[in-house]
C-alpha cells in the first residue's frame, strides 16, 4: 500500500511541478512531454477496455454494463417498475427516522449521487449519439437508462448493508467494503484483491474523468464567452470553490448538492421545454422520428445497429449505473434499511438518461439541425459517411447549443452556466468517491483526508491548463474498469439484496415498516 501512496503522491507532485513550467513554455510542450510519459504504457489499458466485440463496432464494456442490467431486471422482477411510487416516498422523507446512522438524508443522498453522473455527458454525448445513430438512438438509450435502474439498486443497496459505521456518526461505504465483506460473509475468496482493484481504479477515475475532464471542459466553454486566457486561472477558481466544499466531508458536499442539482436540472430542463413549446407542432413527428430510427435506422450510419449502439453507449456512459461510484454517495445515507436507498437511487438512471438525456435529444431532433432529405424521408450523410450532416457542421456541444439557440438566441449563455454547474457538481461528487477509496486503502484520518484533498485539488488546476489527452483516456478507462470489478462481483452478491428485498416487501406489506411524516 506504501508503495501506491508514493506512486501516485510522485504522480501528482511531477504533474504539479510541470505546470509552472508552462508560464516559458507552450501548452503543446506541456502536452507533448505528458502525452510521452503516459500514452505508451496507457494504450494497451484504454485500447482494450473500449475494444469492440469481434465483428461490430459495440464496445464489450457497454455490452457488460447492458447484459448486468438485464440480468438484475430480471432477478428482481423489475423491482425498478414496482417500487417506483416507494422510491418517491423515500426521497420525500416520509419514512425517515432522524435517530437513524448516517449523515446525510435520501434526498441529499441521491443529489450527490446525481450531481456525479448528471454533466457533459448530457450535452455533449446525447449530441454525438444522436449525430451517429440518429434519433432512433434516443429510443435504445430509454431502455438502457430504464435497465439501469436495476444496477443502481443492487449495488446501492450492497452499499448501504455493509458500510462502516464510526463512533463519531461518519461513515465509509461502497463497493470497496461490500466486496471485500460480502464475499469474506459468503465464503467467497479474493474479495479483498478485487475491494483493492475497485479502489485504485476510482481513485484513477476520480483525478482524471471527474476531476481533470470537467475543469477542462468547463475552461474551454468559459473562453467561448468570455474570450481566451489562460487556463490556470479557471483551474485555481475551481479549485479554490471545490476544496472550499470537500473539505467540510459530505455533509458540505450534500448541502450543495441538494442546492446545485435541482437548480441546474431545472434550468436545463426548463430551456428544453422552451425549445419544445416553440415547436410544439413537432413533438409528435419527432416522437416518430425516435421510434421509426430505433427499428430501421432510417439510413443513418450502421442502420438499426448503428442506432442501437450510440443508445445504449450513451446511456452507459452518462449514468455510470454498474459502476459503482453512486454506492459510495448512497452509503453515507441515515436509515437502518440497506434497501430503502437501493429504491432512492433507482431514480438516479430515470433522472439522467430518461429525463434530461431524452430532453437533449428531443430538442436537436426538434430543431432540425440534422439534415433531411424530404423527398425520401431519410437523413443524409457527412461527407466522410460517418454521421449525419448537420445545418452548419456542428458536433457534439455545439450541436446542442445550436439545436437550443435555435429558439432561445441567448441560449449559448445558458449553456455556459450549465456547463460550469454540470462540471463543478461532478467534481465535489467525485471527490468524494476518490476520498473513499483513498482511505480504504490507507486508513480513515484526518491527514489522510486532506493529502487526498489537496491532491485532487491540484488536479483540478493541471486539468484546466492542459489538454492532457492520454490522461483522459487512461481515466475514463478506469472509470468504467471499475464496472468491470463492481458487475462481476455483484453477481455473488445479488442474492444478499433479494433476502434484503424480500424481507422488507414482507414488513412493509404488514405495517411493521411505518411513515415517520404524513
Amino acid at each position: 500500500m506504501q508503495k501506491l501512496f508514493s506512486l501516485i503522491f510522485s504522480l501528482t507532485a511531477c504533474l504539479a511541478l510541470a505546470l509552472p513550467a508552462q508560464a516559458q513554455e507552450s501548452p503543446m510542450t506541456l502536452d507533448a512531454r505528458v502525452n510521452e510519459a503516459f500514452a505508451a504504457f496507457t494504450g494497451p489499458f484504454v485500447s482494450f477496455i473500449f475494444a469492440p466485440i469481434p465483428g461490430t463496432s459495440f464496445p464489450w464494456i457497454v455490452m457488460w454494463l447492458v447484459i448486468g442490467a438485464t440480468v438484475f431486471t430480471i432477478y428482481f422482477a423489475a423491482v425498478q417498475f414496482r417500487f417506483f411510487g416507494h422510491a418517491i416516498s423515500l426521497v420525500k422523507g416520509d419514512y425517515s427516522d432522524p435517530d437513524d446512522a448516517g449523515e446525510v438524508s435520501h434526498f441529499q443522498a441521491l443529489a450527490t449521487a446525481l450531481s456525479g453522473t448528471v454533466g457533459l455527458g448530457n450535452i455533449a454525448g446525447v449530441a454525438v449519439a444522436v449525430g451517429i445513430g440518429g434519433p432512433g438512438a434516443t429510443f435504445w438509450m430509454i431502455l438502457a437508462g430504464l435497465l439501469g435502474m436495476a444496477s443502481k439498486f443492487t449495488e446501492c443497496t450492497l452499499g448501504v448493508k455493509y458500510r462502516n459505521e464510526y463512533a463519531d456518526g461518519t461513515v465509509s461505504g461502497g463497493p470497496m467494503y461490500y466486496i471485500s465483506k460480502g464475499f469474506t460473509e459468503l465464503g467467497l475468496p479474493g474479495g479483498k484483491i478485487l475491494a483493492v482493484l475497485f479502489s485504485v481504479f476510482c481513485i484513477l477515475g476520480a483525478l482524471g474523468g471527474g476531476n481533470m475532464f470537467q475543469a477542462n471542459q468547463a475552461h474551454a466553454q468559459i473562453t467561448q464567452i468570455t474570450g481566451e486566457y489562460p487556463g490556470w486561472i479557471t483551474g485555481l477558481l475551481f479549485a479554490a470553490v471545490v476544496f472550499a466544499v470537500i473539505v467540510g466531508g459530505i455533509k458540505s458536499i450534500a448541502r450543495v448538492t441538494e442546492k446545485v442539482v435541482p437548480f441546474m436540472g431545472i434550468l436545463y430542463v426548463g430551456a428544453a421545454l422552451v425549445v419544445l413549446a416553440v415547436n410544439y407542432d413537432m413533438i409528435g413527428w419527432a416522437f416518430g422520428q425516435i421510434f421509426a430510427g430505433a427499428f430501421t435506422g432510417l439510413g443513418v450510419a450502421g442502420g438499426f445497429v448503428g442506432a442501437l449502439i450510440q443508445g445504449f453507449k450513451r446511456a452507459a456512459f452518462s449514468n455510470e449505473a454498474g459502476v459503482g461510484s453512486a454506492a459510495i454517495a448512497h452509503s453515507a445515507v441515515r436509515t437502518k434499511e440497506p434497501i430503502t436507498e437501493g429504491f432512492v437511487s433507482l431514480l438516479e438512471p430515470l433522472i439522467d438518461t430518461v429525463v434530461i438525456c431524452t430532453m437533449t435529444a428531443l430538442v436537436i431532433i426538434i430543431s432540425q439541425q440534422l439534415i433531411l432529405d424530404e423527398a425520401t424521408g431519410r437523413y443524409l450523410l457527412d461527407e466522410a459517411g460517418s454521421a449525419i450532416a448537420t445545418v452548419d457542421g456542428n458536433t457534439g456541444v455545439a450541436l446542442t447549443s445550436a439545436a437550443f439557440g435555435s429558439a432561445i438566441s441567448w441560449f449559448p449563455y445558458v449553456l455556459a452556466v450549465a456547463v460550469i454547474l454540470f462540471a463543478f457538481s461532478t467534481m465535489i461528487s467525485w471527490s468524494y468517491y476518490g476520498l473513499k477509496a483513498w482511505t480504504y486503502l490507507f486508513g480513515e484520518g484526518k491527514t489522510t483526508e486532506l493529502v487526498f484533498k489537496l491532491i485532487f485539488c491540484a488536479f483540478v488546476v493541471i486539468g484546466a491548463a492542459a489538454n492532457l489527452g492520454p490522461v483522459i483516456d487512461f481515466s475514463d478507462a478506469a472509470i468504467f474498469a471499475m464496472a468491470v470489478v463492481n458487475i462481476f462481483c455483484l453477481y455473488f452478491l445479488m442474492k444478499v439484496v433479494r433476502k434484503e428485498l424480500n424481507s422488507y416487501s414482507r414488513r412493509l406489506k404488514s405495517g411493521e415498516i411505518r411513515k415517520f411524516s404524513a
